[in-house]
């Protein structure tokens, strides 16, 4: 089975700040305890996967429903009113499953994909570092990042983290797959890393999603939106 998923993202005022962190320590639990939540994970970003990148004024929930019947508006969850309240713009992008690889949590989260179809499609890559290999992975980044930020068909691109260290991912929107299928495997500084990842055995658990964009409603600019295909957070 195919389970819907959506990303919200929501952008606060720096006076909103200290309560958007209570929020991300309290809202986890919150959210998984939803009806109709079959997973969720509350999300920092950031311009990169960096510490020093980290964005306090942006903030994001990744939602994977039971089914359409359980409902798919986060906004109308007490978790989802609760940023609303507090957030000065919002974002949401309705997805379905096209492929994934890994696990999160020690879980395969989003069901059976399904079929592949034109359009928008959105990349979230997360990892759980090694301690031991932190160094070597950080020393790695700084290349694939500054590919990422020109490469051709990327409409928006940034870092989430369930925790500031060790915990990283990243969340690309592409016009198409066809785009970015021509990063990820023929870019030299991203295919490097492909590389390195499995020879150098950075994470302990690992996972690539990719997905259909059925819909962005809200706010594209919380999402640093580049209809000009060059996406910057």
């Amino acid at each position: 089975m195919t389970f819907p998923v959506t990303l919200c993202v929501w952008r606060v005022p720096r006076r909103a700040v200290p309560p958007a962190l209570v929020r991300m320590a309290r809202d986890p639990q919150r959210l998984r305890a939803t009806p109709g939540v079959r997973f969720a994970k509350m999300l920092g970003t950031g311009e990169g996967l960096a510490v020093r990148d980290a964005d306090l004024t942006r903030y994001a929930a990744l939602v994977v429903w039971d089914g359409p019947e359980a409902g798919t508006d986060l906004d109308a969850t007490p978790t989802g009113r609760g940023w609303a309240r507090i957030a000065t713009a919002s974002a949401r992008l309705d997805l379905r499953l096209l492929k994934a690889k890994g696990n999160w949590s020690r879980r395969e989260p989003f069901g059976e994909p399904g079929p592949e179809e034109d359009g928008p499609v959105l990349a979230l890559t997360r990892a759980r570092l090694k301690a031991r290999k932190a160094l070597t992975f950080w020393r790695a980044v700084p290349p694939v990042a500054a590919a990422v930020e020109n490469a051709p068909g990327l409409l928006a691109h940034f870092g989430v983290g369930e925790a500031p260290i060790g915990w990283q991912g990243t969340v690309s929107v592409w016009r198409n797959a066809a785009y970015l299928a021509r990063f990820a495997y023929r870019h030299p500084e991203h295919r490097a890393a492909i590389t390195r990842t499995s020879t150098e055995k950075w994470y302990a658990e690992d996972l690539f999603a990719r997905f259909a964009v059925l819909g962005v409603m809200g706010d594209r600019s919380v999402l640093g939106w580049s209809e000009g295909g060059h996406g910057r957070a």
